[in-house]
Parts: C-alpha cells; sequence; structure tokens
C-alpha cells in the first residue's frame, strides 16, 4: 500500500460530507483507542467597553411637594450637608428652576440619593 501524502489526506477530507467526516473520526478512536479533541478556534480578547451614558451625574429638586420638612430632612440625609443649607436648597426649588443637590456623583451614588428623596415625596431629576 502507498502512502499518502498530507496533502492527499487533506484534498480527500475535503471532498467528505461531515455525517462521513464523522464516522471517519469515531473509526480513528476505535482503531487507536483515543478520543478526538475539537480544536477550538483562539479567543480574541475584547476591548474593554466604555460604559454607555454618563458615569456621573447632577441631582437635582424638581419638585418639593406637600412635604418639605421631610425633603430637607432627605436632602440633609443625602448630601451630608447641615440642616440650614440644605433647608437653601429646597427652598431654592421652583417650578421653573430646579434646585442643584449635589453634583458629579456616581450613578449608583446617585440612585440611592435619589430613592431616599422621592420617599420623602419630593420630584427629583438627573442631569
Amino acid at each position: 500500500m502507498a502512502k499518502l501524502t498530507n496533502e492527499e489526506i487533506i484534498a480527500s477530507l475535503k471532498e467528505m460530507t461531515i455525517l462521513e467526516l464523522n464516522d471517519l473520526v469515531k473509526a480513528i478512536e476505535k482503531e487507536f483507542g483515543v478520543t478526538a479533541v475539537v480544536a477550538q478556534a483562539p479567543v480574541q480578547e475584547q476591548e474593554p467597553q466604555e460604559p454607555k451614558g454618563p458615569t456621573e451625574v447632577t441631582i437635582m429638586l424638581k419638585e418639593v411637594g406637600q412635604t418639605k420638612i421631610a425633603v430637607i430632612k432627605a436632602v440633609k440625609e443625602a448630601t451630608g450637608i447641615d440642616l440650614m443649607s440644605a433647608k437653601k436648597i429646597v427652598d431654592a426649588c421652583t417650578p421653573d428652576s430646579p434646585s442643584v443637590i449635589k453634583e458629579n456623583v456616581k450613578i449608583e451614588d446617585a440612585d440611592a440619593i435619589k430613592e431616599a428623596i422621592l420617599a420623602a415625596g419630593a420630584v427629583v431629576e438627573y442631569k
């Protein structure tokens, strides 16, 4: 029997169907007592994706609502400022001109602050 070259073997494999290739792999495994390992293309490292949208926001007090004292306390707690400064922020809020509660806040922290102030009855938005 003549020895086949690698090129001849590859050419023969190219002509086979997937089912024929599968049968060939099983026959080789049985004949030589081995298990075939399927080769995979190397995984390409993905470049880190930049976050979509802003990473920091400014929290704005849009409407105070009916519970002004609760909103002042919530602003004080959320920002760590004194009571008089919190009152000034709340008093400065008008429907036409929202007050800045805190600037350059990470989204995760801003969500916690927003929830606390919303619970007090105010309307908050991000800018």
